[in-house]
């Protein structure tokens, strides 16, 4: 995915502290791995900074059928299972911070 849709989708967020929208230049990318990525983000109103993590898969666009009405093959993307949210405890329980560790190319 590219960063300015990365950014994007964060402008339909708000602040947790003061409840404004986020903007595209509120949000900056720290940096990826996989579907993994990594934010800073900062409310432009209240200054209130944060950290996101989040998995972004794309999909694929659905095709139409060919009167150009209704989709043939609907794909609404995964929902977040309990298995996820686990597994991204088990990371951050034992992640250090580290970053540069973490993009570092190998």
């Amino acid at each position: 995915m590219k960063e300015n849709v990365i950014k994007k989708l964060m402008t339909s967020m708000k602040c947790d502290s003061c409840g404004q929208h986020y903007e595209m230049y509120d949000v900056d990318i720290i940096g990826h791995r996989e579907d993994m990525w990594f934010l800073k983000v900062r409310c432009s109103v209240c200054q209130t900074q944060c950290l996101v993590a989040a998995i972004l898969r794309e999909s694929k666009v659905p095709e139409t059928s060919s009167s150009g009405g209704e989709r043939t093959d609907r794909h609404d993307g995964e929902a977040v299972t309990v298995d996820d949210v686990l597994s991204m405890r088990l990371f951050l329980a034992d992640f250090d911070g580290n970053f540069g560790e973490l993009f570092e190319q190998k």
